[in-house]
């Protein structure tokens, strides 16, 4: 859940910031990698420069598509332009499927002997200083990614932090390679951990798509988060009847609750929108980004009757 202590102008100007040095880093390496890569012949490197091209295209998205989220609604969006982001979510995974594509081709042709470059062993100490680097490098800036995505809720943001820790684990396993060629003189080595890479990120681009589709097509939020939002409601069990007909979703960084509020027939209707104001505030203390909406209906039991939620909410115990 995002941070309650930011405001959504301080939290959409951390979004971009972040998002500008994932660009800065990922085109320095692009060219790093490629210009090592082809010097030193290797197609692991090559691919992994393929890797971070479309990481760079995936950071260019994610900064154009936080920057779009952060737009409030308007006559065509009343609903905000939060999905935004799950399109660039999808957009990023295809690109990942592009690349490892890509890379398995390449890597496949080079073991049948059909192509690529030539593997220079004298230049090897340079690639795996290059991917040690790239490792490295990636690691610090995915941690700055995945920090402010969890705390401005930005799943454009939060892809572009796993595309870059599989780039610390392809990396990773690149250096690896590279120096156990320098150690066995087997260039085969070269090509099959090319094909890992592939693997590695074709996983990530999975995970990214399940994710994005997932808030595209309006799924509820987790267990975890609905249970809290009756927990939340739970609270107040004993100003209201009842209530039910929960539906939760996600577009984006934002939230959108939608329950029924069954309320005794006694209670007055400025009793009513009170509480219903004070459920609304308290909601949005632990999901700041998000709209509540709040159908209040009398209770036709009778005011002896009218306490149906009583033996719910005994599962969510007053904190």
């Amino acid at each position: 859940m995002s941070s309650p202590d930011l405001s959504r102008e301080a939290a959409n100007a951390l979004k971009q910031n972040t998002a500008r040095l994932s660009i800065i880093s990922n085109a320095f390496l692009v060219v790093l990698k490629l210009i090592v890569g082809f010097a030193v012949g290797s197609v692991s490197i090559i691919s992994e420069a393929i890797h971070s091209a479309m990481d760079l295209l995936a950071a260019v998205i994610a900064f154009f598509s936080v920057r779009k989220s952060s737009e409030p609604p308007d006559a065509s969006h009343a609903f905000g332009h939060g999905k935004f982001e799950d399109f660039s979510g999808m957009i990023e995974a295809l690109l990942i499927f592009i690349a490892a594509g890509i890379i398995i081709w390449e890597a496949a042709r080079k073991l049948l002997g059909e192509g690529g470059p030539e593997l220079s062993e004298d230049l090897l100490v340079i690639g795996i200083a290059v991917m040690a680097v790239s490792a490295i490098l990636n690691y610090f800036v995915s941690r700055r990614l995945m920090a402010v995505a969890r705390q401005t809720e930005s799943i454009a943001l939060e892809s572009d932090a796993w595309h870059l820790r599989t780039d610390v684990y392809t990396s990773a396993g690149v250096t690896l390679g590279l120096v156990l060629i320098r150690v066995t003189g087997v260039t085969s080595i070269d090509a099959i951990v090319a094909i890992g890479v592939a693997v590695v990120i074709i996983r990530a681009a999975y995970d990214l798509t399940r994710r994005s589709v997932a808030d595209l097509i309006d799924t509820s939020l987790p267990a975890s988060d609905e249970n809290r939002i009756k927990e939340i409601i739970c609270e107040h069990a004993s100003e209201y009847a009842g209530f039910h007909g929960l539906k939760t979703r996600r577009s984006g960084p934002d939230v959108f609750i939608d329950f029924h509020l069954v309320m005794p027939g006694n209670i007055s209707v400025e009793q009513s929108h009170d509480l219903a104001d004070h459920l609304e505030s308290d909601l949005r203390l632990e999901f700041p980004r998000s709209t509540v909406t709040i159908h209040v209906e009398p209770c036709r039991e009778g005011a002896g009757g009218c306490r149906r939620c009583d033996r719910f909410c005994t599962y969510f115990p007053k904190k």
